[in-house]
Formats: C-alpha cells, sequence, structure tokens
C-alpha cells in the first residue's frame, strides 16, 4: 500500500511537472501578448492574383478592390505565387503580427469564393476573413509580371512588374492601407531621373523579382502601421 501511494504521488507531482513547463508553449498566439501589451494583429494574406484585361479593353485592367485603373501587360507563369513570396517574406519582418498559415487561408478562401461566385469581391474577403478570425486581409494583384531579357550588364528588354496590395480591415470591408508599384527598368540614358533607383540596384539590369523586391521596399514605406 506504501509503495502504492509513493507511486500515486510521484504521478501527481510529474502531471503538475508537466503542465507547469508544457501547456504555455502551448497556448494559442491568438491569445499571447505582445511586448507592448497587445494582442498581435491576426493577418490573413489571401492568394496574389492576376489582373487581366477584359476583351476590347488594350491592356487596360481594372482593380477589384478600388477601382484604379493600371497598364496592365504580360504575367509569367509563376508570378504571383513570387510576388505573395516575397511580399510574405516581408510582412514577417513587422513586429507583432500573426501570420495565419497558407494553407488554412487557401482553403478557406477557395471554398468561400466559389460558394459566392456572384457577390462582390469585399462580401467574399469579409466573409473569409470573419471565418479565420483575423483582424486584417492582405490582398494583391498582380497586372504585369515579365521577366529581362539578357544580362546583369546588358539587357535587351527589361524587367518589367506592376502589382498592387491593400490592407482590409475584416469588420468593416474599409481598405486601411493601399499600395501600388508599376515599373519597368529603364536605362540612365532613357531616364537620367532614375538614377537613384538603377544604382540602389547596383547599377545593373535586375530580374523580375529583384524589381519586385524593390518595389516591395518603396511601397511598405508608405505604411505607417497597424492602428486601425
Amino acid at each position: 500500500m506504501t509503495n502504492f501511494r509513493i507511486k500515486k504521488a510521484f504521478g501527481i507531482i510529474g502531471s503538475l511537472l508537466i503542465a507547469f513547463f508544457i501547456l504555455p508553449s502551448v497556448v494559442p498566439a491568438e491569445d499571447m501578448i505582445t511586448s507592448g501589451g497587445k494582442r498581435p494583429v491576426r493577418i490573413a494574406i489571401i492568394p496574389f492574383q492576376s489582373l487581366l484585361p477584359e476583351e476590347g479593353s488594350g491592356n487596360a485592367v481594372i482593380s477589384p478592390i478600388h477601382g484604379a485603373g493600371y497598364s496592365g501587360g504580360k504575367i509569367d507563369k509563376g508570378a504571383n505565387e513570387i510576388v505573395g513570396e516575397l511580399f510574405t517574406e516581408k510582412l514577417n519582418a513587422f513586429k507583432d503580427v500573426k501570420i495565419m498559415p497558407s494553407e488554412k487561408v487557401n482553403a478557406f478562401y477557395g471554398r468561400i469564393n466559389a460558394e459566392s461566385l456572384k457577390k462582390p469581391v469585399i462580401d467574399v474577403l469579409k466573409k473569409t476573413g470573419a471565418e479565420l478570425g483575423v483582424d486584417i486581409l492582405a490582398v494583391g494583384y498582380v497586372f504585369r509580371y515579365m521577366e529581362r531579357i539578357g544580362y546583369d550588364y546588358s539587357a535587351e528588354k527589361p524587367a518589367s512588374v506592376g502589382f498592387e496590395i491593400s490592407f482590409i480591415n475584416v469588420k468593416n470591408g474599409e481598405a486601411i492601407w493601399h499600395g501600388v508599384f508599376d515599373k519597368t527598368q529603364k536605362s540612365l540614358m532613357e531616364d537620367v531621373f532614375q538614377i537613384s533607383s538603377f544604382y540602389k540596384g547596383g547599377g545593373k539590369w535586375l530580374t523580375a523579382r529583384q524589381l519586385t523586391q524593390q518595389g516591395l521596399d518603396e511601397v511598405l514605406k508608405t505604411f505607417s502601421g497597424f492602428d486601425f
């Protein structure tokens, strides 16, 4: 009987130790408080999509979010994934932000979008955000992504990239920030005003990926934070 009680006591102590050391590590991230005393902003990144011109509209494309018009163009295969990946890397560097796993976001958005074919884009986004339990949706569209033809110091055709990104408040569907990048790299002889941008890229002809990275740096400089 004594040995049984001893074993039982050790069992209880062991359970308490496990609860003390292990359970805190599995508390949901959304319930954790940041160093500033706030809950992290929960963000879902909707898969980046292509903006294509309608028949008879030439190269003109229209943003589904803001109604803004852009000059579209060829979108190389895999462009949406590249821009989305680079944007996610930038967003991961933000403090006090929790990004929802892409697999979960893609599954929810795909289902809701398929069920809501005739509904406005904003309604689909708001429903996706609500079901995911996030605060902000990051929504991006690529309207041009053409790789350079040539090499670092000799390009037959430069890279050309155009995209827009918005942060949507899930509660009211309003955009709290909107950034647009639209650029085709030019030589200094073509455009002397691009001198700072040209040398920022090492004085080379950039690839489309490098131009996208430069563009994300530029547009995110205009974002002041998630105070909403």
